[in-house]
């Protein structure tokens, strides 16, 4: 049996990997009940690919919409690269934008249908875990203070970038990594700028915007379009919280964006159509040596929270989970399964933490503004198109979904597996 720490995204698509390759789980959940919390995140063709192995084809197109671009900007609005996205590049699989929570809560929904609804424990929260010969034993907190014990094959830590399992692992490793960037982050009833679905990022590395649906549009036009205001202001501030539950006015943050208005996209008034906002610093983790512990595992964000610039969190926690399904397929619920898994990704993975620290495929906008001479430079004047494609296609390979790679790549859990 497979103890799943955390019932977030990866520790569902886990739960449903082991369910598709006949291994009992149990997912722990530390909060009393699962809420769609979050906002917008992209699900890269790589991990679409899994998703629709999964038999979730038709959720994705549910609940999310399919991307058809994705565009940079500086922040005058000049356009520095654009690119389709998904099938409209060539993909075999497309590339959703959905809202966390949606995917979060589909995802649960599968797992109580298949696995049953006793599979998923709340109000559960992983204190410790002790490796005991052959078997791993968990021990939980309920809100109450009451603990209990549980005893599996494998503990597989999927509790995120606050891991205890991490914390166990690497106890002097301490809080999240922060360097001084604040992002505000809320969803506005808008149009759609540019295409149903462009993901655009406007402004430099320490001032940007970023915006792009997260459902279809209703009858008169209207998306949900998920957006986060980003800055790195002089003046380092402490933050409250690396979560995303700080509410916070639009008018503390406003003023940085006031005369961000364009012909194609007004930011001040997207900003200001939110019903909500919320507040938190831009936080990854150093890149740990070892992800492994016995029979305790990290997948994830906690074993590899990385800065959000390439959309691919989300993505490569699911991917995760696959390619530790691999190797329970090839070693069973053992030791080596999850050695190999580590000794296979962790180093291309820790690489990705680093490389999206330094800002991942959004670093071109540096190059840009470094070697800017005047406001009034055309960009074909400071950088060619050449240049742009080979960084986004260096960042792609880095990141797993190349496309032509991805394309000719064979099912990970193999054909004989896809529902």
């Amino acid at each position: 049996m497979i103890i799943i720490a955390g019932g977030g995204i990866a520790g569902l698509s886990m739960a449903l990997t082991c369910h598709q390759l006949g291994l009992q789980c149990r997912v722990y959940e530390s909060a009393e009940a699962l809420r769609p919390l979050g906002v917008g995140i992209n699900l890269q063709p790589n991990a679409v690919r899994e998703l629709y192995e999964l038999g979730l084809a038709d959720t994705l197109a549910e609940i999310g919409i399919e991307a058809e671009e994705w565009a940079l900007f500086t922040k005058d609005a000049q356009l520095v690269w654009s690119e389709p996205r998904g099938a409209l590049a060539g993909y075999r699989w497309p590339q959703f934008s959905v809202h966390r929570g949606q995917l979060q809560m589909a995802l649960y929904r599968e797992v109580v249908k298949r696995l049953g609804p006793e599979c998923i424990k709340t109000d559960a929260r992983l204190v410790s875990y002790q490796n005991d010969g052959e078997r791993i034993i968990a021990c939980f907190a309920r809100s109450s203070g009451q603990t209990f014990t549980s005893s599996g094959d494998l503990l597989v830590g999927a509790d995120g970038i606050h891991s205890a399992v991490r914390a166990q692992m690497h106890p002097n490793e301490g809080a999240p990594q922060w360097r001084g960037t604040i992002m505000w982050r809320g969803t506005t009833q808008a149009r759609a700028p540019r295409t149903n679905n462009s993901f655009i990022l406007i402004g430099t590395l320490d001032h940007r915007f970023v915006c792009y649906p997260i459902t279809k549009p209703d009858a008169g036009g209207l998306t949900t379009l998920n957006w986060i205001a980003e800055i790195t202001p002089e003046k380092r501030l402490e933050p409250a919280s690396s979560d995303w539950n700080r509410e916070v006015a639009k008018e503390e943050f406003l003023p940085h964006f006031l005369d961000w208005q364009f012909p194609w996209i007004d930011v001040p008034n997207i900003i200001s159509g939110a019903q909500t906002v919320y507040e938190y610093p831009l936080v990854d983790r150093d890149p740990a040596p070892n992800w492994v512990d016995g029979r305790a595992l990290l997948i994830g964000d906690a074993a590899h929270a990385m800065y959000p610039v390439g959309s691919n969190g989300a993505s490569q926690a699911i991917v995760d989970t696959r390619l530790l399904g691999a190797q329970l397929q090839r070693h069973g619920e053992t030791q080596a399964a999850v050695q190999q898994f580590q000794d296979d990704v962790i180093e291309d993975l820790n690489a990705l933490v680093l490389r999206n620290r330094g800002n991942g495929p959004i670093s071109i906008l540096g190059v840009v503004e470094e070697r800017r001479q005047s406001p009034d430079q055309a960009i074909h004047d400071i950088i060619s198109q050449q240049e742009v494609a080979a960084h986004m296609a260096n960042y792609k390979q880095a990141a797993g979904f190349a496309k032509d790679a991805l394309n000719a790549a064979p099912s990970i859990l193999g054909e004989q597996t896809i529902l």
